[in-house]
């Protein structure tokens, strides 16, 4: 496996999908960093010359991208920086509840986690 920005990207895979395993790459920035590189984005991984993965470690180096723990390290300082200044959005945050305006009366179920049963919470029937 070679090994690009600290990630080891598959052999198999051509080079444009293989740069999609790195974290803050997606298909329009791996294809973009291919062509800067001059790289033949359908050529696989395991095909490239020690010459090319270096071009393609150096455009990502010098480009100024955010990838990985970079981009990492940015997402979690601005959640940090939402939840210290007790923003809405923060307080959605701390609590794990949707933070884009979701409705939580039904749904939300990947935010909120499993059920929880409470008791007493059927109807009861309509008294005659």
């Amino acid at each position: 496996m070679a090994r690009i920005a600290g990630v080891d990207v598959p052999n198999e895979k051509k080079a444009r999908i293989a740069l999609r395993y790195i974290y803050g790459i997606g298909p329009t920035l791996a294809d973009e960093v291919v062509r800067k590189a001059g790289i033949n984005g359908e050529a696989r991984v395991k095909d490239l010359a020690e010459g090319e993965l270096d071009r393609l470690r150096e455009t990502l180096d010098k480009g100024g991208y955010l990838i990985e723990g970079d981009l990492r390290r940015t997402i979690a300082m601005n959640l940090r920086r939402l939840v210290e200044i007790g923003s809405y959005r923060g307080t959605r945050h701390r609590r794990g509840l949707p933070v884009r305006g979701q409705r939580t009366r039904t749904n939300a179920r990947s935010r909120r986690g499993a059920r929880k049963t409470v008791a007493g919470r059927r109807r009861t029937a309509a008294k005659k």
